[in-house]
């Protein structure tokens, strides 16, 4: 099968490296490791490309994989009023969320919008993490904070997540950690040492499958934790690759900045309606949220399916949703699931539209006209039951 997506990458400009663009500690591994390839992402690069598309999903899918992910810059909130603070930038109520828990979190602006969706770790008493998507949320948090008056202080510590994905990545972290692994909850943490080197794990990531994140806490150490983790996965055929879209997408995972961006709101998109969490504090944006959840949204982010062949170059524009000829929205993203078979992405269209089964034309950057079809988010493992049944003990 032709790669549609290598043909494209040989063909683009050079990104050149340099001290503009920040590092992560694991930057010369993924180059010694074959990445050809790399994306800006939160000012940042990120690995974009080792081997074919769908050799990667398998990969993930069958085995273990491992990404750099740095790009989640770390932003750390701690102080006596950390509890106060971030549950004020948040439409969730974190008032129960525990030490060593995590949630997806929502910061909110006082429109209601959505800032950034980061993974937020409750880490210990007054200190949060929050892992951010690709946008500035923490000079947002840095600006609320000063205006707040309260006693927090936002900063980058030495902070840097790798993500180990696939059903057996348990077993290749229990040969570092051992079968403590096993005890963390989906969306819990927990603090181990790799060789002596400091990590915190959690168990999210950004597939919906069996995963953890392997926060390292020494920067020097990048090097050294990735060789350690390559070595542990030898016998499971463990590979580096790049972000899998397909697999995210199946799972009803966002990308910010693509997918949603600042003005649109929970209430805009199929699936995040449940984290405006009713509650009797005061939050930024929650006047505009309860706005909207009395009088509805005009728009709404759904799913897409696409008939034709298997689309394997990814977009790089925005694609035009047409109903009875007449522009209606746009597709934010779209490519072929190997798993189901099918061209799946998501789509922006007026309320009226948003329904599940609802027929769509749709016309790529290149004027390649494709009938469409809405469609429930997430297109697989809505219950997220997948990811607990392989690291059951």
């Amino acid at each position: 099968m032709v790669n549609e997506r290598q043909e494209m990458l040989e063909k683009s400009a050079t990104l050149y490296f340099g001290p503009w663009y920040r590092k992560s500690p694991f930057f010369e591994a993924t180059r010694r490791a074959g990445c050809t390839s790399y994306d800006i992402y939160n000012h940042m690069y990120l690995p974009a490309y080792y081997d074919d598309v769908e050799v990667e999903y398998w990969a993930l899918n069958n085995g273990v994989t491992v990404w750099d992910v740095g790009v989640e810059r770390t932003v750390q909130v701690a102080g006596p009023d950390a509890d106060r603070f971030i549950d004020m930038i948040t439409c969730r109520d974190l008032t129960k969320c525990a030490v060593k828990q995590a949630k997806y979190m929502l910061v909110t602006g006082p429109d209601g919008s959505i800032v950034n969706d980061p993974v937020l770790i409750h880490v210990a008493k007054d200190t949060w993490w929050m892992q951010l998507a690709d946008s500035d949320g923490g000079l947002y948090a840095l600006g609320v904070a000063a205006a707040s008056g309260l006693d927090v202080e936002v900063s980058l510590p030495d902070v840097h997540p790798m993500q180990v994905q696939g059903p057996d990545s348990g077993k290749t972290l229990e040969k570092l950690v051992g079968t403590g692994i096993y005890d963390i909850k989906y969306y819990w943490t927990q603090e181990f040492e790799i060789n002596g080197i400091p990590v915190l794990i959690s168990r999210t990531g950004w597939t919906a499958i069996p995963g953890f994140e392997v926060n390292l806490l020494d920067g020097t150490r990048g090097d050294a934790l990735w060789d350690a983790v390559m070595e542990a996965g030898h016998e499971f055929d463990i590979r580096p690759i790049a972000p899998c879209e397909a697999r995210r997408i199946e799972g009803g995972i966002f990308n910010y900045g693509s997918d949603i961006k600042l003005g649109d709101t929970p209430f805009h998109v199929m699936g995040l309606e449940r984290l405006v969490e009713e509650q009797p504090q005061d939050y930024i944006g929650k006047a505009a949220l309860e706005s909207l959840r009395k009088n509805g949204v005009d728009r709404k982010l759904v799913g897409i399916e696409l008939q034709g062949e298997e689309l394997r170059a990814e977009m790089s524009e925005y694609w035009s949703a047409f109903k009875g000829g007449r522009k209606v929205g746009h597709l934010t993203d779209a490519t072929w699931s190997p798993g189901l078979k099918k061209n799946i992405g998501y789509v922006w269209l007026p309320i009226d539209l948003a329904t599940p089964g609802t027929t769509i034309d749709v016309e790529t950057e290149d004027g390649v006209h494709l009938a469409g079809i809405t469609a429930a988010i997430p297109f697989v493992d809505a219950k997220k039951e997948r990811p607990a049944a392989p690291l059951s003990a």
